[in-house]
C-alpha cells in the first residue's frame, strides 16, 4: 500500500489548532470546562492516530488508527455541540469546525472504506 498523502495530516493539525485557539477564547464556566479540555484532546488525537497510521501503512494496525482517529473526529462535533450554546458569539467559529470535523470524518471514512 502506497503512503498516505500529507494533506488529510496538514487539515487534521489545523484543525487541532484551531480547536486549542478556540477554547481559549471561550466563556468557560464550570460546566463547560471539561468539554474544552474534551474538545482539546480528541482535536488532538486526530492528528495523532493519523502520523501513527502513516507509520503503519500497510500494517495490520494502520486500519485500528484510522478507525481511532475517525471516532476522534466525530467525539470533535460532540464537543464543539456541547460547546456552541454557551458560547453564541463564537457560533460561527463553532460551526465552522463542526464543518471541519465532518470533513476530516469522511476523509477517514473514505481511507477506511478503500482499505477494507
Amino acid at each position: 500500500m502506497e503512503q498516505r498523502s500529507h494533506h488529510l495530516e496538514k487539515r487534521a493539525f489545523k484543525f487541532a489548532n484551531d480547536c486549542r485557539d478556540l477554547a481559549k477564547t471561550l466563556t468557560t464556566t464550570v460546566s463547560n470546562a471539561e468539554d474544552c479540555k474534551q474538545l482539546i484532546r480528541s482535536s488532538e488525537a486526530i492528528v495523532a492516530n493519523y502520523i501513527e497510521a502513516n507509520k503503519k501503512v500497510g500494517d495490520k494496525d494502520f486500519l485500528l488508527r484510522c478507525k481511532t482517529a475517525h471516532v476522534e473526529a466525530k467525539e470533535c462535533g460532540y464537543w464543539l455541540r456541547m460547546l456552541e450554546p454557551f458560547n453564541q458569539e463564537q457560533s460561527v467559529e463553532i460551526e465552522t469546525l463542526i464543518i471541519e470535523s465532518e470533513e476530516l470524518k469522511g476523509m477517514l471514512s473514505a481511507i477506511i472504506n478503500k482499505v477494507e
